[in-house]
């Protein structure tokens, strides 16, 4: 009896074990472009720290700061936090490169300049931790008319793509993707073009691999005449068409996963584990200056689910001294799978 009792003990402990080693902290960021660039590398960064012990001038500053002295802030914040995967937005590829140096060997990415393909635009990559995530597979499609070449969207102000990842969890062996996107800030009509593309992609994956995560930003809040975007992907109002070679590729027989839609993790959180704040956006304003503050950043899963949400948290990118390390601020969720 001792024996048989101590043997679902352990079994217990060994599966308690296995249900926590699965969970991750994902982070997305959009960056703001490096918009003043400079000849400063990093070690230069380095080594003008300040002495931390040195009180610094409170809300000094309110404008907009070159990347150069944003990019060590934003990694020693994400760093800290303790993340395993970062979905970042409007990087150009000297922000990448920062950030793949700062964030060291421990991490491996993947992305592509939207603007070609290779280096040129902004990218949105994926940085993930290699003794936490493996890479099953990797690719990149416009959200456009024309989506597997580097196109624009008609109406769009620039060229948009999504990441596409898909990753085996190392120690659980579970598989989880994750698109990461940064939708048009001028056209409705390409958000919604691109919700119902990802709508698509994200099902396809839920359908052929598991658990699917929809990452970024949307330029599309909750609500409002600039919501559709959302509403779409959320399973509010229905999709609109998209190219036919992709539907070719991505659909999914309309009687599996019949439902299909993202769910925004802030509400699939237990409230009291819901924390920080609310707006995502904010610019680069004074903190008593919300006018432009809207949430158009955000993390989704699918409601194949496969998933649960621990955590969500809407994080700062102010510091004392009044420097913002970029005009939008981190959103985490604490995720198991």
């Amino acid at each position: 009896m001792y024996a048989i009792t101590a043997v679902l003990v352990v079994s217990l402990m060994l599966g308690t074990t296995m249900a926590a080693v699965t969970n991750m902290r994902v982070v997305t960021y959009n960056l703001r472009y490096d918009s003043q660039p400079d000849n400063l590398t990093v070690q230069d960064t380095l080594n003008s720290l300040p002495d931390p012990l040195v009180e610094p001038k409170y809300l000094a500053v309110t404008q907009e700061k070159p990347w150069s002295t944003r990019r060590i802030r934003i990694a020693h914040d994400l760093l800290s936090a303790g993340i395993d995967i970062a979905c970042f937005q409007e990087a150009l590829v000297r922000q990448v490169n920062d950030l793949a140096e700062l964030f060291g060997s421990d991490w491996d990415w993947y992305g592509l300049g939207r603007d070609d393909g290779i280096a040129a635009g902004e990218f949105s990559p994926i940085f993930y931790r290699k003794d936490v995530l493996k890479q099953v597979s990797r690719g990149t499609f416009w959200l456009s008319d024309d989506p597997f070449n580097p196109s624009k969207y008609p109406e769009a102000g620039s060229l948009r793509l999504c990441t596409a990842m898909r990753f085996a969890h190392v120690a659980s062996g579970k598989y989880l993707t994750i698109l990461n996107v940064h939708l048009d800030d001028q056209s409705d009509q390409q958000r919604r073009l691109a919700a119902s593309m990802l709508l698509m992609r994200a099902k396809y994956e839920a359908f052929n691999t598991g658990a699917v995560f929809v990452i970024g930003d949307f330029n599309s809040p909750p609500n409002g005449r600039d919501s559709g975007a959302y509403n779409i992907i959320t399973g509010a109002t229905p999709p609109v068409p998209v190219n036919q070679t992709f539907a070719d590729t991505y659909g999914v027989d309309s009687d599996k996963l019949p439902d299909f839609h993202m769910i925004d993790l802030r509400t699939a959180t237990l409230r009291q584990n819901v924390s920080g704040n609310y707006a995502t956006f904010t610019g680069f304003t004074a903190p008593q200056d919300t006018k432009e503050w809207e949430r158009i950043d955000f993390i989704l899963g699918g409601n194949n689910w496969g998933w649960y949400s621990n955590r969500y948290i809407v994080g700062t990118a102010l510091s004392d001294d009044g420097i913002l390390s970029s005009d939008h601020r981190p959103v985490y969720a604490d995720i198991s799978i």
